[in-house]
């Protein structure tokens, strides 16, 4: 039984020790470059991202726009 576990454990050492090094170069390796169908996603995202800007901006406008024509009308009511 010792002979058995022995043999397997210096095996288990030599699967790691020259293993150990491939691993580690292939944690280094570059990163693909993404599909086509990412590249679109990634698109439609910044898309997205502008048309709500935009849109937050156009709410802001209106509601700048409305405190002025109410300051307004509450100025005509004073008078």
């Amino acid at each position: 039984m010792t002979r058995i576990t022995g043999k397997w454990l210096g095996k288990l050492g030599l699967v790691l020790a020259l293993g150990g090094p491939v691993l580690l170069l292939g944690a280094c390796a570059p990163v693909p470059p993404p599909c086509d169908a990412c590249a679109v996603a990634q698109q439609a995202q910044a898309t997205a991202n502008q048309a709500l800007t935009v849109a937050q901006q156009a709410l802001a406008a209106a509601s700048a726009s409305r405190s002025a024509s109410s300051e307004m009308y509450q100025r005509s009511l004073r008078k």
